[in-house]
């Protein structure tokens, strides 16, 4: 055993052991500091990172097509914009007695279109919109529902609702419009027609839908920099 003894006495007596045994310990609040310190510089170099990416992103959709200025008219419509949000209303009078507002949303679907010749497919995208028609004598209100494709509308359904939305809370809603007889799908392509609800307002929503996705990224782009910058 005392073999064994020997050379861990000698061990503990080395110069170089003594000296940092003797040290005198960090105090343990200067290193949780430090690393502290080293933990925030990484937080801030990586929302520097962010805000520098934003930043190229902004730049580049302004450089590459900057949104227009949203009209407020088209034709007999008036058109709300609603900044940040997906909506948009259309308002016009028809007659004396008829409101006409069209909701419609930002673009909410796409199919493939095919070309002759092209390896890849194209898209053609779709946005919803509803025809709301009511009469100044308060009763029963018209809505249809429709699709906008790039140059043609589609009605989708037809009902009829209390006034102020007073309906009971599982309405019938008809049949869907592809069900009713062709005629009386034509009349009520017409009975739009005549209200200026027709392909040009299909084209006018894409080319006004279009102008809006840009703005509204734009701006949610401008947003989560604001966000990030405050600190």
């Amino acid at each position: 055993m005392a073999y064994l003894i020997r050379p861990l006495r000698r061990t503990l007596s080395s110069p170089c052991l003594r000296a940092l045994l003797l040290r005198p310990h960090p105090d343990p609040t200067t290193f949780l500091s430090s690393r502290n310190y080293i933990s925030d510089m990484r937080k801030s170099a990586f929302q520097d990172n962010i805000l520098r990416l934003l930043r190229k992103e902004i730049q580049y959709e302004h450089e590459r097509s900057a949104p227009k200025q949203p009209i407020t008219r088209f034709g007999s419509f008036s058109v709300d914009d609603r900044p940040g949000e997906q909506w948009i209303k259309l308002k016009r009078k028809f007659g004396d007695k008829e409101d006409i507002t069209i909701d419609a949303t930002m673009f909410d679907g796409s199919v493939p279109v095919s070309n002759p010749g092209e390896t890849k497919d194209d898209e053609q995208l779709h946005m919803t919109f509803i025809v709301n028609i009511s009469k100044a004598d308060g009763g029963n209100i018209l809505e249809m529902v429709c699709s906008a494709w790039p140059d043609t509308i589609e009605i989708k359904k037809v009902y009829v609702r209390g006034p102020d939305n007073r309906t009971s809370s599982h309405p019938y809603l008809g049949p869907e419009f592809e069900e009713l007889d062709e005629e009386l799908q034509d009349s009520l392509y017409e009975f739009l027609e005549e209200r200026s609800i027709n392909d040009e307002l299909a084209k006018f929503l894409h080319e006004y839908m279009g102008n809006k996705d840009k703005t509204e990224f734009i701006r949610w782009l401008e947003t989560v920099k604001s966000c990030m910058e405050k600190k």
